[in-house]
C-alpha cells in the first residue's frame, strides 16, 4: 500500500522504525522488517544507528531502488551549508547516493532561522535530486506557518506523534490542507507505557474489542485505523514476532463505526516533548562525520 507524496513520489503508507533501537540491534532488527515486507524504513542522524540500516539493506539483496529511505537532520546542523554537509554525512553513514526522504527532526523555534536555512537546503538538495522528497517532523501549525512565509516548497511528510490517545487534529488538519501527509511516530502508543503515569493504548478496552472482532491485536487494529485514514504509520520493534504482526494488516478493515470510536478516545496528552523545549542549548549535540 503505498501513499503519493504531494511531488508525485510513491512511498509505502506502512514503515519501519528504527528509534531507540541500539546499533547493535539494528542490523537484525531491519533485516527482519525488510524480509517480513517493509520496503520503508525511517531512521535519523540523531538516532546513531543510520550506519546499521544502510548495512541491513545492503546484506537483505533487496534492489535499492525497491527501498524507500528516510532519514533526519538533527537540530544541530541546521543553517543552509551546515544541512547541505549533514546530507553528506547521512548518506555516507547509510552508505547511498541518494535520499528517498530527507526532515527536519524538529522546528527549534528559538532559532527558526536556522530551521530555514535548513529547509533551504533541503530545497536545494531536491533540486539536485540528491533527494526524491523533503518534509519535517514535530513541525506545529504555526511553525509549518512561519516554514511557508520562508521557503518555496511545501513538505511532503510531517512526522509527528500520533496514537489514539494523542492525535493532534488542528496539525493533522494544516497538514491536509497543504498537502502533506502526516506521517505518526509511536504510531500504536508505545510512548504511553514507557513514560511515567501512562495509560497503555494496548490494555485499552475499546481496542481490545476491536481486535477481538476480527482475531487481531490492539497493535495491529491502531495501524489499520492510520492506514485507513491516510496517514503513513512507523511502527518500531526489534522483535521479529513483533515485527511481523505489525506488518500483518492489509487483510481487514475497520467501519466508520470503529474508526470514530478510536477518534474518540483522544485524550490531547502529549507524551513527548514539546517541541517549544527543543532548544540547542538543551538537546544540541555534535552529530558525528560519516
Amino acid at each position: 500500500m503505498n501513499l503519493t507524496l504531494n511531488n508525485g513520489v510513491a512511498m509505502p503508507a506502512l514503515g519501519f522504525g528504527v528509534f531507540q533501537a541500539a546499533p547493535e540491534e539494528t542490523v537484525a532488527a531491519v533485516s527482519s522488517a525488510l524480509e517480513t515486507g517493509y520496503r520503508l524504513v525511517d531512521t535519523a542522524a540523531a538516532y546513531g544507528n543510520e550506519r546499521e540500516v544502510g548495512e541491513a539493506i545492503r546484506v537483505s539483496g533487496i534492489p535499492r531502488d525497491e527501498i524507500f529511505i528516510e532519514t533526519k537532520v538533527w537540530i544541530s546542523d541546521y543553517g543552509y551549508d551546515e544541512t547541505l554537509h549533514a546530507f553528506e554525512k547521512s548518506t555516507g553513514k547509510v552508505g547511498v547516493d541518494q535520499l528517498d526522504l530527507l526532515i527536519l527532526h524538529q522546528a527549534l523555534p528559538s532559532r527558526f532561522d536556522l530551521t530555514a536555512g535548513a529547509y533551504k537546503a533541503l530545497e536545494t538538495l531536491l533540486a539536485d535530486g540528491r533527494v526524491r522528497a523533503i518534509g519535517v517532523s514535530n513541525f506545529m501549525v504555526d511553525h509549518l506557518q512561519r516554514l511557508a512565509a520562508e521557503t518555496s516548497i511545501v513538505p511532503a511528510i510531517n512526522q509527528i506523534e500520533v496514537h489514539p490517545y494523542f492525535q493532534q487534529r488542528a496539525v493533522q488538519a494544516a497538514d491536509a490542507a497543504a498537502g502533506t501527509i502526516t506521517q505518526a511516530w509511536s504510531p500504536i502508543g508505545g510512548i504511553t507505557t514507557y513514560r511515567p503515569n501512562g495509560a497503555s493504548a494496548f490494555d485499552d478496552k475499546t481496542l481490545k474489542a476491536i481486535a477481538a472482532s476480527y482475531g487481531k491485536s490492539p497493535a495491529q487494529v491502531m495501524l489499520r485505523w492510520h492506514l485507513q485514514q491516510g496517514r503513513s504509520a512507523l511502527p518500531k520493534s526489534v522483535r521479529p514476532a513483533r515485527i511481523a504482526e505489525n506488518f500483518d494488516v492489509f487483510d481487514f478493515e475497520l467501519t466508520a463505526e470503529q474508526l470514530s470510536s478510536i477518534d474518540a478516545l483522544d485524550t490531547d496528552v502529549r507524551r513527548g516533548p514539546e517541541p517549544a523545549d527543543i532548544t540547542l542549548e538543551s538537546f544540541g549535540r555534535e552529530i558525528p562525520e560519516a
